[in-house]
């Protein structure tokens, strides 16, 4: 008795119901994260590119007049300036800090590990207008909690400390790494997590020293994920605003208030009311950061599988 032919096409006809479910559930998991990316992202940034190039007089086209009105301004090189020396003082703290102290608390893994990890999560926990409050309190040599250090120094006022420039850089960076240090601990922690136990017992037989497993068996499975890190701090730190608004605000006359690229665009759009310099602006910003990020993520091989 001859035995049934199968058709060759029925083990496709077969998957085609499961590629059906996986294409589901992949649009039911990122559909939501699209329609917010469309919808806070992409549609706000050709908005601003439309802006860009309307006058804010008659509201015509103004072609590159806006541009020029932004790039012509002695405040654009400036806040430009304090940006980068921010993210050169604050970047390299940021990554040296929350590298270092993640390989620390992944080489004393147990209770101890735990809770050291517990506890330097908990100032990310203060982030927001906590945090700036507290800033504030640590800054006033008055009620300053390290008073005696401002004592010292001769400061008798926040004024005075954030009188110089490298000092408003200096005290930006430390509420930055104060603020975020903790919560990309968790997440190059996490990375750490991932280094299987079979590469960690075969560097061992090996010969690896604690200095030699961090440096040339951790550090370079992890990269990816301090790429990340330096990515998205680069990100935030070129568009830094609310962080010097407010000392600005606490130390008026003494920092300007268009310290930061994004705070001379809230002045174009809020005190001058030139929306279409903001917005070229805007667009400014939105183009070194696409451009730097795509460079980091080339140069750093973070999307690259493993």
């Amino acid at each position: 008795m001859a035995a049934a032919v199968q058709p060759k096409n029925s083990t496709r006809l077969l998957k085609r119901p499961r590629r059906a479910r996986q294409s589901g559930h992949t649009l039911l998991l990122v559909g939501p994260y699209f329609i917010a990316l469309l919808l806070v992202g992409a549609l706000p940034a050709v908005y601003a590119l439309i802006q860009s190039f309307i006058s804010p007089l008659g509201g015509g086209f103004a072609g590159l007049l806006n541009y020029q009105t932004v790039l012509t301004n002695f405040r654009f090189i400036a806040s430009f300036g304090n940006v980068g020396l921010l993210l050169l003082v604050w970047l390299p703290m940021m990554v040296v800090g929350v590298v270092g102290l993640a390989l620390l608390i992944d080489a004393a893994r147990g209770r101890f590990g735990k809770f050291m990890l517990f506890i330097y999560y908990l100032p990310g926990a203060l982030a927001g207008m906590t945090n700036f409050m507290l800033w504030l309190l640590i800054l006033d040599p008055n009620v300053s909690p390290i008073r005696f250090l401002w004592n010292a120094t001769g400061q008798t006022s926040i004024d005075g400390i954030l009188a110089s420039p490298m000092h408003v850089v200096w005290v930006l960076a430390a509420m930055l790494f104060y603020q975020g240090a903790g919560s990309w601990l968790l997440i190059i922690y996490g990375g750490l997590n991932s280094v299987s136990d079979e590469v960690i017992e075969a560097a061992r037989i090996d010969g690896c020293s604690a200095w030699q497993m961090a440096w040339r068996v951790k550090l370079p499975i992890i990269a990816p994920w301090i790429g990340y890190l330096v990515l998205m701090n680069f990100a935030y730190g070129f568009q830094i605003f609310l962080e010097p608004q407010v000392l600005a605000t606490a130390a008026q006359g003494i920092l300007s208030p268009q310290w930061s690229p994004n705070q001379l665009s809230y002045t174009y759009a809020y005190e001058v009311g030139n929306t279409g310099a903001a917005a070229a602006l805007s667009v400014i910003l939105l183009v070194i950061t696409l451009a730097l990020g795509v460079l980091i993520i080339t140069k750093t091989g973070m999307l690259e599988r493993s």
